[in-house]
């Protein structure tokens, strides 16, 4: 059984710089593809971004894309998300995921298919909170 950790968010001013982690435990943490997950108020849940097992698949969403950085040291089985020029709409809880699910970027583009792709999703973090404000 993995146990997921996060730590890093917070509150920081539009434009900034935040970096979150999500480290892992109890498991083989390498066999799976790891994702960031948010949920803002009244939204609902979005892959923020994914990477497979070795890091040479990723997603981002459209809304994140050329800001965010999704990264994985499986030596220190960890995850890490480097999220840069923020903005307010991206306030919310951050949660990863680790799924014995592929990442195949063209097809979570699909809502159905990233929805499908959450429900995969076998171990969860607490969540951290990120707020940006302007």
């Amino acid at each position: 059984q993995v146990q997921l950790v996060e730590s890093g968010g917070g509150l920081v001013q539009v434009g900034g710089s935040l970096r979150v982690s999500c480290a892992g435990s109890g498991g083989t943490f390498s066999r799976y593809a790891m994702a960031w997950i948010r949920q803002a108020p009244g939204k609902e849940r979005e892959i923020v971004a994914a990477i497979n097992w070795n890091g040479d698949s990723i997603y981002y969403a459209d809304s994140v894309k050329g800001r965010f950085t999704i990264s994985r040291d499986n030596a220190e089985n960890t995850v890490y998300l480097q999220m840069n020029s923020l903005e307010p709409e991206d306030t919310a809880v951050y949660y990863c995921g680790a799924s014995t699910g592929s990442v195949f970027p063209l097809n979570l583009r699909s809502s159905s298919y990233a929805s499908a792709w959450i429900h995969s999703v076998k171990h969860w973090g607490q969540g951290t909170q990120v707020t940006v404000s302007s």
